[in-house]
């Protein structure tokens, strides 16, 4: 048989180009949209990026800790007048300027301690990670210039954590979740619901509470977490299935707006340093070098700055990675290796100019691109190492928990990670 293509009948019109591409759209678009909803994607970035801000947030406020009431209390020299004044303008949200009283610094200022804390062990992460966003949001709204850059990134992510679901694993939630049954009742949480509504009922009647956006989004957060109780409590079947999707929806779209905002915080940076003259000759990085306030190390920056060719390197270098990026992101290879070079530009921005908490935040920051194998390898070394230093009497409360039963697994948005590795890389 011959394998010519039989001309058109005469009068026939030609097969369009464009036959079966609607069938072929609407298979791929049912198949992303099911991508989205029935999963929870980038579980152990989010975890890593959840983990990351918290330490950065602790360790800042714990080393800070003998100054606190100079940086953010009474004794800051931008008073609570001032502050006052500014945030009436913005409507920016802070608990210390609900009242000027020292008691109630230490109060909201150790509250934000505790709530990292949390938030770094991933214990109801629901709750700790909203007072975590509003410790945040109470700190660097009452004293606008006590920030490094780094406070920028840490106000936005401590937003964008309240909306994902960033302990579904390394978590005390996602420990409890293995063990303990579906159906199982949560005294626990249902107290720290109560507690947290009468507060924020406490907070309305008062009239601190009076920015209607903060309201809103406070009042909104409360009854979604009701919700949630009694579907997974009461209607364990289709109503369940489709909150779990919608919470899947918001965690993955709060996931996509961190990728972009890494991504343009990165280009802006880039793309501004390209119009400035020191950085087209080269010699950018050499001015901050001779910087007192930037030099923690003279005689290592001395070393530096001393080798013209170094600098250039530098300067150029570090435009190049930042613009680079975001094209980086189209292979898989070069984002990896540009996500080693930015870890290390990072790591030597905290030694070289002393921003420790600013590095540390842009290293968690970029967390959310690392790959899915790597993280799982990191893991599992720290687990063992981990194992290892615990007395034998106890160490076998912390092994891993128990697989998810069967029927569980088969829930959308609960099936088993074993494909995140070769969906993240």
């Amino acid at each position: 048989m011959s394998d010519t293509p039989t001309a058109p009948a005469p009068g026939a019109l030609p097969p369009s180009p464009f036959k079966g591409l609607s069938k072929g759209f609407d298979s791929a678009l049912a198949r992303g949209i099911g991508h989205v909803t029935r999963r929870t994607l980038g579980p152990h970035q989010t975890a890593i990026v959840r983990i990351g801000f918290a330490v950065t947030m602790l360790t800042f406020l714990l080393r800070e800790w003998p100054h606190r009431g100079e940086l953010y209390g009474p004794d800051s020299p931008w008073g609570f007048d001032l502050a006052a004044r500014f945030t009436a303008n913005n409507q920016a949200f802070s608990l210390l300027l609900w009242n000027d009283s020292h008691l109630w610094f230490e109060l909201v200022y150790h509250l934000t301690i505790l709530a990292s804390v949390a938030m770094l062990v991933g214990w109801r992460t629901r709750l700790s990670s909203l007072l975590f966003m509003i410790g945040v949001l109470s700190l660097q709204n009452r004293s606008i210039f006590m920030g490094d850059g780094g406070d920028n990134v840490i106000h936005l992510m401590a937003m964008y954590l309240t909306l994902t679901r960033c302990a579904r694993v390394w978590s005390l939630d996602a420990r409890r979740a293995a063990r303990t049954p579906r159906d199982a009742t949560d005294p626990a949480g249902i107290a720290l619901w109560a507690l947290s509504g009468a507060a924020l009922l406490a907070a309305l009647l008062s009239g601190e509470l009076d920015s209607p956006i903060w309201s809103m989004f406070f009042c909104g957060m409360w009854a979604a977490h009701a919700v949630w109780w009694l579907l997974r409590r009461h209607a364990p079947g289709e109503p369940r299935i489709v909150a779990d999707m919608i919470a899947n929806l918001v965690h993955n779209a709060a996931l996509l707006v961190i990728m972009c905002e890494v991504c343009l915080i990165y280009a802006t940076a880039g793309w501004y340093k390209i119009q400035g003259s020191r950085w087209q000759d080269g010699t950018a990085v050499y001015y901050p070098m001779n910087l007192d306030y930037f030099t923690p190390w003279p005689w290592l920056t001395d070393f530096l700055a001393a080798n013209g060719y170094l600098v250039l390197a530098m300067s150029y270098g570090t435009v190049f990675v930042q613009v680079g990026f975001v094209f980086a992101l189209l292979n898989r290879r070069a984002k990896n290796i540009l996500l080693f070079v930015m870890v290390g530009e990072h790591l030597g921005i905290a030694v070289l100019m002393g921003l420790p908490f600013f590095s540390l935040a842009m290293i968690a920051m970029d967390a959310v691109f690392l790959p899915t194998a790597f993280l799982l390898w990191g893991g599992s070394r720290l687990r063992l190492g981990a194992e290892r230093l615990l007395p034998a009497s106890v160490r076998h409360r912390f092994a891993a928990p128990p697989p998810a039963p069967a029927a569980a697994a088969s829930l959308p948005g609960q099936r088993a990670t074993e494909r995140e590795t070769a969906a993240h890389r």
